[in-house]
């Protein structure tokens, strides 16, 4: 964003510029309120007054004292777009606020607007709530204003409007009346722009749980979520029942909830924002599953790095890394096993298992234990981290650059999530590139096609090293077995030479002197080493591969000829 508009209290309110760095004060009538009763202002305004852009033109300001200001010339004029939309009761308009607050520094007012929103659906028609109970409608920009207040609410703060963005003329509104020591829930909803409500808290049940915001669900019709004194509640049926959807959130009052980009963010008082990661789970929480049901993540950008365990105190806790998606079981799975595949066309890159792998071993500098896919009964979430699958170790050989397989490019793949008694479930993924890095379609070409050259070079490598080694050992073997036989002498002297051809084919390829990370330096590294120390160049998240990479994977390409001709002469004639 270019421009920003903050708040402050006595209705201050500054646009931020931020290619130039610099604010500018740009409050309708800048009147000191310092001192002064607020039966005294021109115009009385909240601590959190609210500040909106339409959504119809982002370049249409409306800020909102006890009436409703707008502006579409950056605040340097504003226009009174409304009467006075409060109760405007003198006699709670004394000094800080009395006889609801006692405070001295102006901020906390009463009679003024706490919430005003502008429908996503209609231009002009606008909703503003009062910290005194009433709710008001325009339809026509604020030349013409209706009070729908609901009926036998005496009092209360307006807290929050939401406009379906299903239908335009469902509104949903909470109110708080803890002011007035009434510490019960209330939702209402209307159907027809306010001119009768509904009131819907069933299945909001403790006494101290009042409602804050309530917002609407932008894919799912229906699917409400509320923010109340004590944490977070959820309708799956349009407010007609409710019922805790806490989770890991603390036990904290939330004061709003906005959903961006499929992710529901809670903003709580004292315990810091919350994010509830893509919510395709939840918004099909109703449909018919099947025994084994992926839901379709949001597409995801291809960005690294994601989150630390390590826990740092007032500092949160970026999402994953990769592409995380929820999946449904309709019973545990026991002893079946459980198989996501991760597909580029028709291709399996990757593949996870619920079931450990009872062969797999490792050893410093070796291969990491496959990650083992969650298989509990209901709804489970898993992270493929973009990865392909790893590569290869040669048993006990300390590898300088890892086992993981290479990134994948931005693009659109496909997850395949089988049980072993045939039930499957798929859906189409998409991988978005990092908005921030430049680059093209042509850039990532490029720079797949030379990781996966380096990659299946790798694997051709260790498996040809696991594979002669095996044969090598056979030699070892019978070399022991036929030491006393004469007449297998030729054979004997035929095999001892093919040994030392194959320990000097396999001593340029891996480095088995390497134990820890420091022994890098200490032995040579060879031709697996030295192509790993080139990956780690070419896959990030810039993904133009240099002139310098180019010509280094050229130079081992080379060499790794070389050393395959050795091999299938070895492995053909000898």
């Amino acid at each position: 964003p270019e421009h920003v508009y903050g708040g402050c209290y006595q209705g201050i309110i500054e646009r931020f510029v931020s290619s130039s760095n610099t604010s500018k004060p740009i409050k309708e009538y800048p009147e000191l309120g310092l001192s002064i009763e607020p039966k005294d202002f021109k115009y009385r305004y909240n601590w959190n007054a609210p500040i909106i852009s339409s959504p119809h033109d982002r370049g249409t300001i409306y800020h909102a004292g006890n009436v409703v200001f707008k502006t579409q010339d950056g605040g340097n004029s504003w226009a009174v777009v409304s009467p006075d939309l409060t109760k405007n009761e003198k006699d709670k308009q004394g000094p800080g606020g009395i006889p609801y607050t006692n405070e001295a520094a102006g901020g906390e007012n009463y009679n003024t607007l706490m919430s005003l929103v502008e429908s996503p659906h209609e231009e002009g028609v606008l909703y503003a709530g009062s910290d005194d109970g009433l709710i008001h409608i325009t339809k026509d920009g604020g030349k013409n204003w209706t009070n729908i207040t609901p009926k036998d609410v005496p009092d209360g703060v307006i807290n929050s409007i939401e406009v379906s963005p299903h239908d335009a003329a469902t509104a949903f509104i909470t109110i708080m009346r803890y002011k007035s020591m009434d510490l019960k829930p209330y939702i209402f909803k209307t159907n027809n722009y306010g001119q009768s409500w509904t009131k819907i808290v069933n299945g909001i049940n403790d006494p101290h749980t009042f409602v804050r915001v309530v917002r609407a669900d932008k894919k799912q019709k229906g699917l409400l979520y509320a923010g109340t004194e004590t944490g977070l509640y959820i309708s799956l049926d349009d407010g007609a029942n409710w019922q805790q959807f806490q989770l890991n959130l603390p036990v904290v009052a939330i004061n709003d909830l906005y959903i961006q980009d499929n992710d529901l963010i809670a903003a709580t008082a004292g315990r810091s924002f919350w994010i509830l990661d893509d919510l395709a789970a939840i918004q099909n929480i109703n449909t018919t599953k099947q025994t084994v049901q992926l839901f379709k993540p949001k597409d995801t950008y291809r960005i690294f790095g994601g989150s630390s365990n390590q826990f740092i105190p007032g500092v949160g806790q970026n999402p994953k890394s990769g592409l995380t998606f929820d999946y449904f079981l309709e019973k545990n799975i026991d002893s079946l096993e459980l198989k996501l595949e991760v597909l580029e066309g028709n291709k399996v890159i990757r593949t996870y298992s619920n079931k450990k792998d009872k062969d797999f071993k490792s050893w410093s500098g070796g291969p990491s234990a496959p990650q083992i896919l969650p298989a509990k009964k209901g709804y489970n979430r898993f992270t493929w981290d973009f990865e392909r699958a790893s590569l290869p170790g040669v048993d006990n050989v300390f590898v300088h650059g890892g086992h993981s397989g290479s990134n994948v490019a931005p693009g659109n793949y496909t997850l395949r999530l089988t049980i072993e008694n045939g039930d499957t479930s798929e859906t189409e993924v998409t991988i978005l590139p990092n908005p921030n890095v430049q680059s093209t379609p042509s850039d990532f070409k490029e720079q797949q096609a030379a990781l996966l050259q380096i990659d299946n070079i790798i694997i051709d490598i260790h498996e040809s090293v696991n594979n002669i080694r095996s044969a090598k050992s056979q030699l070892e073997g019978y070399a022991k077995l036929l030491k006393e036989n004469d007449a297998a002498k030729d054979l004997l002297d035929k095999g001892k030479s093919l040994i030392e051809r194959i320990t000097s084919w396999e001593e340029n390829l891996i480095q088995p002197q390497q134990k820890t990370f420091q022994d890098v330096i200490n032995f040579n590294n060879k031709l697996n080493s030295q192509l790993l120390h080139l990956k780690g160049f070419i896959d990030v998240d810039e993904p133009k591969v240099t002139q310098g990479s180019k010509e280094r994977l050229q130079d081992l390409m080379k060499d790794w000829n070389v050393y395959k001709t050795e091999r299938n002469a070895i492995i053909n004639s000898e």
